[in-house]
């Protein structure tokens, strides 16, 4: 009997100080769809890709940071806003629409630098070259607020298919 009291008291120790961890050190730090962080990111994700969508080369820019890096599954890395928004003009511009599919974005918050963004979007080719593909990946940007102001530091765009 004094064994199992014993046993029973560390393991009920245990679970006690578990809970307590779990208590203190949430894990799930997703901001919700109420919340004013996800509200502000969505609203960053929804002017870039306005400015993207309208060719506002000036407006793209000013969301990535100068040392922004973009990492693509189709494409050699990228470093550095200019060859970004180069890149973004040429093989963008003119030439599709971004849209993010409705319900799958995520914001999580980064304590003492911004947030991440996760979600998926579509490419719609609605001009001369329309071909009827639309193309469908995944993305995780990786946002920095600093003097004021959000921007981009890191991309990476994933599993680039033809949507269903």
């Amino acid at each position: 009997m004094h064994v199992f009291r014993i046993r029973f008291r560390r393991e009920v120790l245990i679970a006690i100080l578990f809970c307590a961890g779990a208590k203190l050190y949430p894990q799930d730090q997703t901001a919700n769809q109420d919340s004013q962080l996800f509200k502000t990111v969505q609203a960053l994700d929804t002017e870039l890709f306005e400015a993207v969508n309208h060719c506002d080369m000036k407006k793209v820019e000013s969301y990535w940071a100068i040392d922004a890096v973009f990492l693509h599954d189709k494409v050699p890395p990228m470093v550095g806003r200019d060859t970004i928004t180069s890149s973004i003009k040429k093989n963008l511009c003119g030439k599709v629409v971004r849209q993010r599919v409705p319900g799958t974005l995520e914001v999580h918050s980064l304590k003492d630098y911004g947030a991440v963004e996760i979600g998926v979007h579509r490419f719609l080719h609605p001009y001369t070259q329309d071909h009827g593909v639309v193309g469908e990946a995944r993305f995780i940007h990786t946002w920095r607020f600093k003097d004021g102001a959000w921007q981009i530091t890191q991309v990476i765009s994933y599993d680039h298919h033809e949507a269903k």
